[in-house]
C-alpha cells in the first residue's frame, strides 16, 4: 500500500482528538517524505472489555493506517501484572498472568471496529511478554541505570504519595521503564497513547533516544473526561464499553453533561461540523447516534434512539429489555445480584431506600427490601436500566 502523503489530510490527523506531539515538526516531515512509520497503541489487558477511552487513540491508529503506515496494537500482558501507577494514590492490585490473558480474550475483535487486522497493510497483534519475560536480572538493572531517582519523582501521583505518606513501591517504579523499553524491542517510530500516559511514553522516548539513537514520535490524545474532570474508565466506573448494547450505548451518552458534548463529537465520531447554536439535548441525541452507529451499525442505531424517544421522552415501556427467568418465591435482590443486574446486596438497598426501583406494571416504587418473586415484573431501576423478571 502506497503511502498518502497529502498535506490537508497529514494536518487533520495530527490535529483532531490531539494534545500534544513530540515533536510535531519532526513528524509532520517524517509523514509528508512517504516513508512507512511503525507506530503502536500499547493496552494494558486489566479488564475484560475495551471502553471509549481506547477508541480515542484507536481511532488515531486507524487514520495512520489508511495514510498507509504500519500499525501495531501491544497487549500489555506482562505490564499488566504489575500494574501502571498512574494517577493511582495506591498501588494497584497485582493480577495474574491467567488474569491477563482471560482478560483480553475479545480485544483483537474488538479493537477491529477500528483496525484492519487481516488484508493489504493489516496490523500486527503483539504481546510485551514476549521481551520483558526473558529479560535477566542484568538486562533489567542496564535498564534501571537510564533513569534517575530524581526523574521518576516528578510524576504527580508519587510526588503526592510522598507527600501524603503513602507508599511508593521499587515495582511501581520500574513501569515506566518497562512500558517504554516496548517501543525499543519493537525499534518504533510513533508510540500514540491517552495524554494521562505522557510521563510513560516520553520515558519510552527517551530510552529509544539512548538505546537506538533514535527520534521517537510521541503522541498524546485527549482524555474524555467527565464534569467532574475524572478520565472515564474502568477505575471511575462511568465508562461506555465495546460491549454495551446499543440502548445502554445510547443512553449512557445521554447521561453525559452538556459539556461534554463537543469533546464527544472531537474524539468519538468522524462528524467533522456540529451546529453549537442547536438545542444542547438534540446535539446529544446525534452524538448518540453516531457513537452507537460506529459499534452497532445504522439500524441498531436508529433503534437505540427510538426506544430513547419512546421510554425516556414519552415515558413508556421499551420493546426490548434484559429478561431474566428465576423460580417463584426467590428474594428479588438474590435474583438481581445474581444476574449482575446490580453489583452487591448492599447497592439493592441503597436503591430501595433512594426510590430508585420502579414496578412498571404497577406503576410504583419498590419500598421492600425482602419482596420475594411471584409473578412476572418490569421495573425500572435507576435512570436507564429496564428489567423484565419472568418467572420459570
Amino acid at each position: 500500500m502506497t503511502v498518502i502523503t497529502d498535506e490537508k489530510t497529514i494536518d487533520e490527523v495530527l490535529s483532531r482528538g490531539v494534545e500534544d506531539i513530540f515533536v510535531k515538526e519532526s513528524l509532520k516531515k517524517k509523514l509528508l517524505s512517504g516513508k512507512k512509520l511503525k507506530m503502536y497503541l500499547g493496552i494494558d489487558p486489566t479488564g475484560p472489555t475495551l471502553h471509549m477511552g481506547h477508541a480515542i487513540p484507536l481511532k488515531k491508529l486507524k487514520q495512520f493506517q489508511e495514510l498507509g503506515h504500519q500499525i501495531i496494537l501491544l497487549m500489555g500482558d506482562f505490564t499488566a501484572m504489575i500494574g501502571d501507577p498512574t494517577d493511582k494514590l495506591a498501588a494497584r492490585r497485582q493480577l495474574s498472568h491467567k488474569e491477563v490473558l482471560n482478560n483480553l480474550k475479545k480485544y483483537k475483535k474488538q479493537a477491529s471496529v477500528f483496525l484492519k487486522f487481516t488484508g493489504k497493510n493489516k496490523a500486527e497483534f503483539k504481546f510485551n511478554s514476549k521481551w520483558l519475560s526473558k529479560m535477566k536480572f542484568e538486562d533489567v538493572l542496564n535498564l534501571a541505570s537510564k533513569m534517575t531517582v530524581e526523574q521518576m519523582l516528578k510524576r504527580d501521583m508519587f510526588t503526592r504519595r510522598s507527600e501524603e505518606g503513602k507508599p511508593i513501591f521499587i515495582h511501581e517504579f520500574m513501569y515506566p521503564l518497562m512500558q517504554g523499553y516496548d517501543g525499543v524491542a519493537m525499534d518504533v517510530d510513533v508510540e500514540i497513547g491517552g495524554n494521562d500516559q505522557m510521563f510513560n511514553m516520553l520515558t519510552g522516548r527517551n530510552l529509544s533516544s539512548q538505546i537506538l539513537n533514535k527520534d521517537k514520535s510521541v503522541i498524546t490524545m485527549k482524555l474524555l473526561e467527565d464534569n467532574t474532570g475524572k478520565k472515564m474508565g474502568k477505575t471511575e466506573g462511568n465508562m461506555i464499553t465495546f460491549e454495551d448494547s446499543p440502548s445502554d450505548m445510547f443512553g449512557k451518552v445521554m447521561s453525559w453533561s452538556d459539556s461534554l458534548i463537543e469533546k464527544g463529537f472531537e474524539l468519538c465520531t468522524d462528524v467533522l461540523e456540529i451546529d453549537k447554536n442547536q438545542n444542547p439535548r438534540d446535539l446529544k441525541m446525534k452524538l448518540a447516534y453516531e457513537i452507537v452507529k460506529i459499534y452497532h451499525g445504522e439500524k441498531e442505531a436508529k433503534k437505540a434512539k427510538e426506544n430513547f424517544i419512546k421510554t425516556f421522552q414519552k415515558k413508556e415501556i421499551p420493546d426490548e429489555m434484559e429478561e431474566i427467568k428465576c423460580s417463584r418465591g426467590e428474594l428479588l435482590a438474590d435474583v438481581l445480584v445474581k444476574n449482575k443486574v446490580l453489583s452487591s446486596k448492599g447497592e439493592w438497598r441503597r436503591m430501595v431506600l433512594g426510590n430508585a426501583v420502579h414496578d412498571l406494571i404497577k406503576k410504583q416504587n419498590i419500598i421492600d427490601l425482602n419482596i420475594k418473586t411471584s409473578g412476572e415484573l418490569i421495573l425500572k431501576i435507576g435512570k436507564k436500566r429496564f428489567v423484565k423478571i419472568v418467572i420459570k
